[in-house]
């Protein structure tokens, strides 16, 4: 018996002709805070028609907040939700080493109906002028960045501005190991004139046996290639993670953050 399986559905009965003014892509595995990275899209203040695009790699979580989002999407927003049924993710038994997403952010890129495409990870979430500010700062290079808030994963409340890790090419703790670092949730790109960079969304780098440095990765062509600019504001909120290896350098970085006002 042939196997069917359900890929793309839209919260609309037809796109329109015109692209969106602005796209958003999530690659996901149906968290919980997935409702409030998405809820944080909503609420831009925005002069324009945004798509959401959701990417399922592997449903770990509830599929029935794709219900809630679905009947809570605004009239300036389109959601569009491409479930393949299976993961691309080389950890999940797929072909790509990403992991967290594997193609699933490439195949989005190509796929959101704007050429300006912002990118969220499902555990963060976005100041209401986020998509603004990047929009505004695209008409002036091909890519752009915001900085980003460090959230308390308990309270979901931000502690202090990233001074140290998000500060973009060839700034930051990670100045000399990768060339800098921009936060995947902190990213806009013009998708066309970027092009030749999208496929490195499945790519982490080589020496990365966990496959979580594709931002990196697509970070190096990007600054090789295209003109990037920051916005300047921290406009994108990091959820910090007790597991990942940098938490302790963290909460030292917060702890000095307060300890000098």
């Amino acid at each position: 018996m042939a196997e069917t399986n359900v890929a793309v559905a839209t919260s609309l009965t037809s796109l329109p002709a015109a692209p969106f003014d602005a796209a958003v892509v999530i690659a996901t595995v149906l968290r919980p805070s997935l409702q409030r990275a998405v809820e944080s899209v909503y609420r831009q203040k925005f002069a324009g028609r945004i798509q959401v695009l959701i990417g399922i790699d592997k449903a770990v979580g509830d599929r029935a907040v794709l219900d809630r989002l679905r009947d809570q999407c605004p009239a300036h927003c389109a959601l569009t939700i491409v479930d393949p049924g299976y993961s691309t993710a080389a950890r999940n038994g797929g072909l790509y080493a990403e992991g967290s997403g594997g193609a699933l952010r490439t195949v989005l890129s190509y796929l959101a109906h704007s050429r300006r495409v912002a990118y969220l990870d499902d555990d963060n979430f976005l100041a209401d002028d986020h998509i603004a500010t990047l929009c505004d700062t695209l008409n002036r290079a091909a890519w752009a960045f915001s900085l980003r808030w460090y959230v308390d994963p308990a309270t979901a409340q931000p502690l202090c501005i990233d001074q140290w890790e998000s500060l973009g090419p060839d700034k930051g703790c990670f100045k000399d190991e990768t060339g800098g670092f921009v936060d995947t949730s902190c990213l806009m790109i013009d998708k066309i004139t970027c092009e030749s960079v999208l496929r490195f969304w499945c790519h982490p780098l080589a020496d990365d046996p966990r496959g979580m440095s594709a931002d990196r990765h697509v970070l190096y062509y990007l600054k090789q290639g295209f003109r990037g600019l920051c916005t300047g504001k921290a406009t994108s909120f990091y959820t910090l993670h007790p597991d990942d290896f940098m938490h302790g350098r963290r909460l030292a970085w917060i702890e000095q953050s307060r300890k000098s006002k």
